[in-house]
């Protein structure tokens, strides 16, 4: 059976995930797959991808460079009219990051619910002995 990269919980008028990994790496990939499959669901489509986008982030702690990372890409969706599925994360620290995202145009998509922004309301980022977890609220 194969292990869920995440999962939906209820919150008031708002949306949250849930997401484990083994690595830091894998749970920012798997928080931003999260997230854009809320936002839409992908149709049968010919249309190529869209150019590579580099994002480098850096914060203060890793909580602010998660919304960061979050935030930023939803902003990039909006302004670029594309829905990031490919996430290649280069470098990662608990306080910098160096990613190429790369999306399909809007229209390839089936468009659910739009997310204004990940939160800290409840945020949680934890490593335990079997990896990493996080929960995050996103505004919608």
């Amino acid at each position: 059976m194969k292990k869920k990269l995440y999962e939906f919980f209820e919150h008031t008028a708002d949306i949250g995930i849930k997401v484990r990994a083994a690595t830091l790496k894998v749970l920012f990939h798997n928080s931003a797959l999260a997230m854009f499959s809320i936002i839409a669901k992908k149709r049968h489509s010919t249309k190529p991808l869209g150019k590579p986008v580099e994002i480098k982030q850096e914060a203060d702690n890793l909580e602010e460079l998660f919304i960061n990372w979050l935030n930023e890409l939803l902003s990039l969706s909006a302004t670029k009219e594309l829905i990031f599925s490919d996430f290649k994360i280069q470098k990662l620290t608990e306080r910098k990051l160096q990613a190429t995202i790369i999306g399909s145009p809007v229209e390839n998509f089936e468009l659910n619910t739009e997310i204004k922004a990940a939160t800290y309301h409840a945020l949680k980022i934890n490593k335990d002995k079997s990896g990493w977890q996080a929960e995050v609220i996103f505004d919608v």
